[in-house]
């Protein structure tokens, strides 16, 4: 997937997002299923996600080759790499509910700052994702806590598809 569909997919993807997010009452801002996360929890783990993402996009190339390596197997599609998390989350349900168990819940004041901040981070991140070289995305990697080391354009793809995964959930269980 070209750079141009990847920030197109973002836009999309986060646009029905906060269309989702618009739509729904204040109250539910804070409320969730049973033993789930709140709305706000949903939308706070895919900010952190965000901007862990941008700050690591934000290091020289460099940098990232001489910590983290480059990549050692061919690209995966967008459809592959959502695929993969999906089957990594299924499999791993128990450490990734351990991994995010202590996210606070945001209260109903801070939901504009963490709605606009998502906004301002999906924006960086087009931005970086058009501004890289392509050698760089396909080549330079980074970890994922799930999924392991992965090509920085599996990355991004990935958000695009974890912004999806969370959007499913909202409408299907909430």
């Amino acid at each position: 997937m070209d750079k141009k569909a990847i920030s197109e997919l973002l836009e999309q993807k986060h646009h029905e997002l906060f269309e989702w997010l618009e739509k729904e009452p204040a109250e539910k801002w804070m409320s969730g299923p049973e033993g789930k996360w709140t709305v706000g929890q949903h939308v706070q783990h895919l900010l952190n996600s965000l901007q862990l993402l941008n700050h690591a996009m934000s290091f020289p190339s460099f940098l990232l080759k001489y910590k983290y390596g480059v990549a050692n197997r061919p690209l995966r599609s967008y459809e592959d790499v959502a695929k993969r998390y999906e089957e990594k989350l299924a499999a791993n349900l128990e450490r990734a509910q351990k991994f995010n168990q202590k996210l606070k819940i945001p209260s109903n004041t801070k939901k504009e700052s963490i709605i606009t901040s998502l906004k301002i981070q999906n924006k960086k991140l087009q931005h970086k994702t058009l501004k890289w070289k392509d050698k760089n995305l396909d080549n330079l990697i980074l970890p994922h806590p799930l999924m392991g080391k992965m090509p920085v354009r599996e990355l991004v793809m990935w958000t695009a598809h974890h912004t999806e995964h969370h959007l499913h959930s909202l409408k299907n269980k909430y």
